[in-house]
């Protein structure tokens, strides 16, 4: 990993995440160094979908190159429900696939707006993605697919509703 540029960390200074933020800052500033490549949902979800981005991604400036991924189910699904197949019967599923097949578009780069913030870049980012790929696009992360629905969630989307009701 080190001869291919990667940006290095030990798990425990993910906690600090201003020691993340300027190593990765520092690799984006020195121009002989490949591009990072960053999957700020931090999960895959059934492919109909785009979540919410991790912010810290957006945080570091630089130009983002945004990439639409869309699985094609037909050959083969890549999609792991984990919590209808275990890891055993997925890998068995997918190497018994008749193919994993992958659209990808690659789209204009994009950089953070003067007065945008990084919630709102990752929000322009996300709607970018979602539109090429022909998904929906969610305001909430991958954590609801292993946790329990946060009170606070539950009680916005209820005034949301009741404003539309």
């Amino acid at each position: 990993m080190q001869t291919t540029q990667h940006v290095l960390f030990e798990r425990s200074e993910m906690k600090d995440r201003h020691l993340v933020r300027k190593k990765i800052r520092e690799h984006i500033a020195n121009k002989a160094k490949l591009p990072i490549l960053i999957f700020p949902e931090g999960t895959c979800i059934n492919n109909t979908s785009v979540m919410m981005f991790k912010k810290g991604s957006f945080e570091v400036g630089g130009t983002i190159h945004p990439v639409a991924i869309k699985y094609d189910p037909r050959f083969g699904d890549a999609f792991w429900n984990s919590t209808k197949y275990s890891m055993m019967t997925y890998v068995f599923n997918v190497m018994t696939s008749w193919a994993i097949v992958c659209n990808v578009w690659y789209l204009p780069p994009m950089v953070k707006e003067e007065e945008e913030d990084a919630v709102h870049f990752a929000n322009r980012v996300k709607a970018v993605i979602a539109a090429r790929g022909g998904m929906s696009v969610l305001p909430w992360d991958g954590g609801l697919k292993r946790k329990k629905v946060k009170e606070s969630f539950k009680e916005e989307q209820q005034k949301k509703y009741c404003q539309i009701v």
